[in-house]
């Protein structure tokens, strides 16, 4: 995974621990998921919808 093991994910909590605190964890859990979630819902959406065909108006010159 990108040259990322253990000993590094383990850093990075205690980095992201120390700079937004305990308390604020599950708030930006939420948020991220929320996130991913809208992200995936979009895409989702985005592939079923069929391709509407754009109306192109033909304007006669008076």
């Amino acid at each position: 995974m990108f040259g990322i093991g253990i000993p590094e994910l383990i850093i990075i909590l205690i980095i992201i621990l120390i700079i937004f605190g305990a308390g604020k964890l599950p708030e930006i859990g939420a948020g991220l998921g929320k996130g991913i979630r809208n992200f995936k819902k979009a895409t989702i959406e985005d592939e079923s919808e069929p391709e509407k065909p754009e109306k192109i108006e033909n304007k006669k010159d008076s």
